[in-house]
């Protein structure tokens, strides 16, 4: 039988991840393309050779998804795999529509054919969302971990938006990691506050390659998850966060319904800031979804040091690039900030934007006022410095997980936002860490 010839959907993610666990070096499959959305600027680039195996000496191509059709017919392609995430259902279901009209069969690869196992044991951190709260979440189970004693190693999901050839494996372990890999503002928010915890976090291309390096100076592995993708790696114990701000999310988007549904320890956030019926409608809807996890209710209290500056201000507010973007928040912790400790005005950015913030504002008007903190490369990262500087204010509110101003230029006053995870009640996550450490780590205790 000839091999079936096969185009991966994706955005430089889960898509070359589902490769390397399932096709690569696999005769049964040709894999003629990828396409690729959500991401600026990966379309148009080759998967390397050196990645893709022996089978593709001239690597395989990225394409733009909107030529998927053509695409199809032009190879007479016999499957399409789906391999991204944090969609609705529907959309899924519409490209699959549009797939199956075309004349090829529609996938998605399971958990169990995808995930890594690790020689040690493994805490995985996914969501329901883009913006949960993950980011915090996982700062706190790095924290407690490390706590009991225990060498902790993350590893994060991808985002290899450079040259894929020298970030097969990237170890980060301190700032200047992040200019050796030259990475991009996506790539500080989540390595960063790694780094500011002593913590060292793995990332990349090739995630057997990573794992097997990681496992060599770690107890426990966590794994910080993507968007609201599932995670990489056979988890021992599964932390889902979940969202009351976007109530019905967690049984409405891809793949978030099935971390819900996978999950031991889900994490109600935010529920501090949210309407009191969301947070019963999203309790409600776990409870029957997953009636076996256990449930970790948790706030992400906001800090601003010199925070009274604020007050009577006109501020411009910058927020965390992909919430609001493909996670379809309106606000953040800035906006959050800027309201709580008195703004006179949370300044309408828009009429400032240049460049590429225009092409963001153009692909997800729903923005509110608020600047995508959009840096995917250099380009971007040059626009939303020209954008924050242009805006009239006194005062720029940053609720990004780093400090902007170590890869841009802000040339007004301004002030950095900070949030973490605190838990409400029991159970928390420190006597589930406990539980899981004694189970896993008892000898070591002996």
């Amino acid at each position: 039988m000839s091999a079936i010839k096969t185009i991966i959907m994706g955005a430089a993610g889960r898509d070359f991840h589902n490769f390397n666990m399932v096709y690569r070096d696999n005769p049964q499959y040709d894999v003629v393309a990828f396409t690729a959305t959500q991401i600026p600027d990966i379309e148009g680039r080759c998967y390397p050779a050196r990645l893709a195996g022996k089978q593709y000496p001239k690597g395989i191509p990225i394409h733009a998804e909107s030529e998927l059709l053509d695409l199809i017919k032009k190879f007479k392609v016999d499957e399409v795999v789906f391999s991204y995430s944090d969609v609705p259902h529907e959309y899924v279901m519409h490209h699959a529509s549009r797939v199956l009209a075309a004349g090829a069969s529609f996938k998605m690869l399971g958990y169990h054919p995808t995930a890594i196992k690790a020689k040690v044991p493994v805490v995985s951190v996914c969501a329901v969302r883009t913006g949960s709260g993950k980011s915090q979440t996982t700062r706190r189970v790095v924290r407690l971990l490390k706590g009991m004693g225990l060498k902790v190693v993350s590893i994060r999901h991808p985002m290899p938006y450079g040259d894929l050839e020298k970030q097969i494996c990237q170890r980060f372990a301190d700032y200047g990691d992040l200019d050796k890999h030259n990475c991009t503002i996506e790539e500080r928010e989540e390595y960063e506050p790694h780094i500011d915890m002593g913590a060292v976090i793995y990332a990349g291309v090739d995630y057997q390659v990573i794992v097997a390096e990681a496992e060599r100076e770690a107890d426990v592995i966590v794994w910080d998850g993507g968007n609201n993708d599932l995670p990489f790696l056979q988890s021992d114990l599964k932390i889902v966060v979940a969202d009351p701000h976007r109530p019905n999310h967690e049984c409405t988007y891809h793949p978030g319904e099935a971390n819900v549904y996978a999950a031991d320890v889900i994490v109600i956030n935010k529920i501090d800031s949210c309407y009191p019926d969301d947070l019963h409608t999203v309790r409600e809807n776990i409870m029957r979804m997953n009636p076996h996890a256990r449930l970790v209710e948790a706030a992400s209290p906001i800090f601003v040091e010199g925070g009274d500056k604020i007050r009577g201000k006109r501020v411009v507010v910058v927020e965390d690039g992909p919430t609001l973007t493909h996670g379809e928040m309106t606000y953040g912790a800035g906006v959050v900030a800027a309201q709580r400790y008195g703004a006179a005005e949370i300044v309408d950015p828009k009429p400032c934007f240049v460049g590429t913030m225009v092409e963001t504002l153009q692909k997800y008007p729903n923005i509110g006022d608020i600047i995508p903190a959009m840096g995917y490369g250099k380009k971007q990262m040059a626009d939303l410095e020209k954008t924050i500087n242009a805006v009239s204010c006194d005062l720029v509110v940053s609720a990004t997980p780093i400090d902007l101003t170590r890869v841009i230029k802000i040339k007004k006053p301004h002030l950095r936002v900070r949030y973490e995870l605190q838990e409400i009640g029991e159970p928390g996550l420190d006597s589930i860490l406990k539980e899981f450490a004694d189970q896993h780590f008892a000898r070591r205790k002996k």
